[in-house]
């Protein structure tokens, strides 16, 4: 795994199958973001069996079976969307042609597992959750800044054990690494990447929700702007947004794309949790000037002061919930709901945004 660059950040760790060899059969589709290979991985150390890959792009395809070994290269999309064995399909397309390609999937009789953002528009979320509806199959998202980060996951299980109380606030920051010379080409393009608070302010969103224990919410105020990167027009390299969830917790976060070179990882990522009898703050990627790892947490309530680095120690619950999920039609790991709501707060969000671009890089 790669901590320098974001877009190929694919966490892994020892295999912890919830499920026998070939019971969970899985394919990948579109490779367009690296993504894929932190999504395919989670599932894989789950006990899914990865049968198929297919991208249009032979190059993508080979770089894909030198991790995979065994996986077979189909010849189309539909060779694996055909196939009855096939029980889900991980994509991680181009972030537009999310929403259609999933749309396909489920009328296929299959359950679909997206990287995020899942959309660019509401109405590619208002089709999904009528075909998803239609066909009782699963639209998942990877929101992998929680599901595939340990301190994430701590967080979770400390707030669900009553560790600071009741959430009243989460204030998240998801700086990130440009590396601008190997993005694609569609990475630079509004119709395409949907904007930065619909991208990677998703995972932002998500993790409100979640902390919060919110069903819905609503945004407050929200900003982006190209402030530095006139080569590129149609990039917004920053983004902010405030929320306020139906149970009355807020939310504020901003993202990013100014993470300096001298930092050790793509980006510094924490997420602070004031809670009614404490508080928690996680270092996602880096301690810095500290220490160069991940999953860092610190944490105050009535008893002191409190640190632990939980590092292999926590594990990705996720990925088995989600195959035994499938199975068994359960929502254990992650509601319907809850994942279409995520993609509507950040579209919402990226759609009334106050655009602060200076006038000299419009």
């Amino acid at each position: 795994m790669s901590r320098k660059d974001g877009m190929m950040y694919a966490p892994s760790r020892e295999a912890a199958p919830v499920v026998e060899r070939g019971e969970f059969i899985i394919a990948a589709i579109a490779l367009d973001h690296g993504h894929i290979y932190g999504m395919c991985n989670g599932l894989v150390e789950a006990g899914a069996e990865l049968k198929w890959v297919y991208d249009p792009d032979p190059d993508k395809v080979k770089t894909f079976l030198a991790t995979y070994p065994g996986v077979k290269a189909a010849r189309s999309a539909e060779e694996i969307l055909e196939d009855p064995e096939v029980q889900l399909v991980a994509a991680a397309a181009v972030p537009s042609e999310r929403g259609p390609l999933g749309i396909k999937v489920m009328a296929h009789g299959k359950d679909y597992f997206t990287d995020k953002t899942p959309f660019t528009s509401l109405s590619q979320l208002a089709a999904a959750r009528e075909q998803a509806e239609r066909t009782q199959k699963k639209y998942m998202t990877y929101y992998s800044e929680r599901l595939h980060v340990e301190s994430a996951v701590y967080a979770g299980q400390m707030i669900r054990e009553g560790a600071i109380g009741r959430v009243l606030q989460v204030m998240g920051l998801g700086p990130h690494r440009l590396n601008a010379s190997s993005r694609p080409d569609w990475f630079f393009k509004r119709e395409k990447y949907g904007g930065i608070l619909c991208d990677i302010g998703s995972h932002q969103i998500e993790q409100f929700l979640f902390y919060s224990g919110n069903q819905d919410a609503k945004v407050l105020h929200s900003k982006v702007a190209n402030y530095n990167n006139p080569d590129y027009p149609e990039l917004e390299d920053f983004g902010d947004a405030t929320l306020a969830g139906d149970n009355g917790a807020t939310q504020y976060f901003r993202v990013d794309w100014f993470t300096p070179n001298g930092l050790g990882t793509w980006g510094d990522g924490r997420t602070m949790i004031l809670g009614t009898e404490g508080y928690i703050e996680l270092r996602k990627y880096s301690d810095i000037g500290r220490s160069n790892t991940g999953d860092h947490v610190y944490w105050v309530d009535g008893q002191g002061e409190h640190y632990e680095h939980v590092a292999g120690k926590v594990g990705f619950p996720f990925f088995g919930e989600l195959i035994l999920d499938c199975l068994n039609r359960t929502e254990n790991a992650m509601t319907q709901q809850h994942a279409f709501k995520a993609a509507e707060l950040c579209l919402e969000a990226q759609a009334q945004a106050v655009n602060l671009t200076p006038d000299i890089l419009r």
